[in-house]
């Protein structure tokens, strides 16, 4: 003979769903009669889910770099100097220098890697007073075998003044490479694209 136990009557399925829930660490309120376990799970999921879902908040963009009223970039030298240089060097006024020499020859630039044989390479140096005139220009190594070219770097140098204003240092004296290319063109070292 077998003993029968009173067994309870089972739970209710909003109950079993409660248990399930707290299980698998939801809150027990969501378990409502007749909304499986597993369909309330999905149902938080994707609401969490949405709110990671929301796009990032928008980043103020950069205020643009400030420049002196009315510059632009480099202008011609018969119209004055496109801007005052705040270079402390003259290494780093080199920059400023063939930035200005590119925008007032652009044309006469060479575009991309120049070829691994130049017609023509010197070194100049020059001097600029704080009013950024060319007050003298002294060959470090002149390309002796084209005389022509030393010659339209001294005029291009020459015509391109005013320089760049050096305001941080009285005057200065910058040295620079000229890469001449057969075709006229040219790059300087500060600013080059590199050779082929």
């Amino acid at each position: 003979m077998t003993l029968r136990t009173p067994t309870s009557p089972p739970a209710p399925p909003h109950r079993r769903h409660a248990t399930a829930l707290a299980v698998a660490g939801f809150p027990a309120a969501l378990a409502v009669p007749g909304f499986p376990a597993a369909l309330a799970a999905a149902v938080l999921l994707a609401a969490l889910l949405a709110g990671c879902s929301m796009p990032p908040p928008q980043q103020q963009p950069a205020p643009p770099a400030v420049q002196p009223p009315g510059v632009a970039g480099p202008v011609p030298g018969s119209r004055g100097s496109a801007r005052i240089s705040a270079a402390p060097t003259p290494r780093a006024y080199r920059q400023d220098a063939a930035t200005h020499l590119y925008g007032l020859n652009a044309q006469r630039i060479y575009k991309g890697k120049l070829p691994p044989l130049l017609y023509a390479v010197g070194t100049l140096q020059v001097s600029i007073n704080q009013r950024g005139q060319v007050t003298k220009l002294e060959w470090m190594r002149a390309p002796r075998h084209a005389p022509e070219v030393v010659a339209e770097i001294e005029r291009t140098v020459r015509a391109a003044a005013p320089f760049p204003a050096p305001a941080r240092m009285e005057r200065v004296v910058y040295t620079d490479t000229w890469l001449w290319d057969k075709s006229g063109t040219f790059q300087l070292d500060t600013l080059t694209e590199g050779q082929q």
